[in-house]
């Protein structure tokens, strides 16, 4: 369907007020720890004017954007490594995601206590990232004890393995975290088998208040750049409160509230662009009979592997494509014109798809 985000970060953050937001979905949102026991999960549609555009060009008469998988993960706590609060779930869910999305809090409210008293981002987030590390090295111990029982009958392989796996408990004892571990291809390969919690990519999200939209710099979100820059994650300001205030206006009040508060766009809707460039994200688009269509694949994916996106039949029966860019059909102003123009390429199973691609496959089973 899309790619999984994970909300993440320490209770109280504001985690299930984003979700609401991102969602549109009503979620309980208290003011005590663990108000969040089993996860949210929503699929979000991906807004697209281009989608939209192409639609309206062929009369299709059924639109299905692209989409997010975001589901809202209990909050963790000092300890969730060893299975505090609710830790060994909290884990577990993490380790299904594509991408976290670590809430951070920046906001202040008498009404919402902060679990560790005052607001402090960068503790916040040393916290959260010690669980993971410990998590991560807690498997780490079990899987080097495996392979080094294995690795006694002489296999290259094995020993080669347990020397990377040393040098990665060793980066992670040093309070570093699996995604800045310098690894070359093959030793990324086994480490992305492992799954590894801090192996996972991370957008930083400063939850701040209302009163900070104005500032033109925030001193919390500054804090968060700078940590965060260690590592090359990216790092995002938003309101939560009013993000989700905002997506339950009618447009016109939408508008005139965002004027208000200097916003130039839907700051989720920012994040969602963000999240697509970090994950190296393309969409490319298809027309089936009444339905135009997003899909959303990695960058470098061929047409074959997008074509299987669609089926596997098409993958697996794939003759060849043909692509046209999305601005050059509505220039052309039909598909029929563009046809009559020869504007449409037939492309193999190696062909590369592009960001914005209109791919029609040709397939046989």
């Amino acid at each position: 369907m899309g790619f999984k985000c994970g909300l993440v970060g320490l209770p109280n953050a504001g985690k299930s007020t984003l979700f609401t937001a991102l969602s549109g979905l009503a979620v309980e949102r208290a003011k005590f720890p663990f108000s969040t026991v089993e996860p949210n999960r929503a699929i979000v549609p991906v807004k697209d004017e281009r989608l939209i555009k192409v639609a309206e060009l062929v009369s299709s008469e059924k639109i299905t954007p692209a989409a997010l998988n975001i589901v809202d993960i209990a909050g963790l706590i000092e300890g969730a490594s060893k299975g505090e609060g609710l830790g060994n779930r909290f884990l577990a869910h993490i380790r299904e995601m594509d991408l976290l999305l670590h809430v951070v809090r920046g906001f202040r409210s008498p009404d919402v206590p902060h679990v560790s008293g005052e607001i402090d981002p960068v503790r916040d987030i040393e916290i959260v990232k010690l669980e993971l590390i410990l998590a991560d090295l807690s498997f780490l111990e079990k899987r080097l004890e495996k392979v080094q029982r294995s690795a006694k009958g002489g296999s290259k392989e094995l020993e080669e393995e347990r020397e990377l796996l040393t040098r990665l408990a060793e980066h992670l004892n040093s309070g570093k975290t699996a995604r800045t571990f310098a690894a070359n291809e093959s030793e990324k390969e086994i480490i992305e088998k492992l799954q590894l919690l801090t192996s996972k990519p991370v957008i930083y999200i400063v939850n701040i208040g209302e009163e900070e939209l104005a500032a033109e710099e925030v001193e919390i979100v500054k804090e968060v750049e700078k940590l965060a820059g260690a590592e090359g994650a990216p790092v995002i300001s938003i309101c939560g409160f009013l993000e989700g205030e905002l997506e339950e206006m009618p447009e016109e009040e939408r508008t005139f509230y965002m004027e208000e508060y200097g916003l130039k766009e839907m700051g989720l809707d920012k994040l969602i662009r963000l999240g697509y460039d970090y994950l190296g994200l393309i969409t490319f688009f298809t027309i089936k009979g009444k339905e135009a269509r997003a899909w959303s694949v990695i960058e470098g994916t061929t047409a074959r592997k997008g074509a299987g996106k669609v089926h596997g039949d098409m993958e697996r029966g794939f003759i060849a494509a043909e692509v046209i860019p999305w601005d050059e059909l509505l220039n052309a102003g039909s598909l029929a014109a563009a046809k009559e123009k020869g504007l449409l390429r037939l492309e193999g199973k190696e062909y590369i798809l592009k960001d914005g691609d209109i791919a029609f496959f040709r397939f046989k089973v």
